[in-house]
């Protein structure tokens, strides 16, 4: 059986590609296209867990808003 993939576990995803990418630009022993085509994909990955925080902040904020109302 799969594990269903959750915000949670997508944002940590995200976030260990990211982790990955930097340690593997600091190595420098990647070519010079080579690296900027991870950069480029660090900059998509990154775009991902903003938007994943940003759905996240407005959810709590809902929440928030719900719960002064009750």
């Amino acid at each position: 059986m799969s594990e269903m993939s959750t915000p949670e576990t997508d944002l940590d995803a995200l976030i260990t590609r990211l982790e990955r990418a930097a340690e593997q630009l600091r190595s420098g022993e990647l070519s010079s296209d080579a690296a900027a085509t991870l950069v480029e994909e660090c900059a998509v990955l990154a775009g991902e867990a903003s938007a994943e925080l940003e759905r996240r902040a407005r959810v709590d904020e809902s929440s928030s808003a719900q719960g002064s109302l009750l």
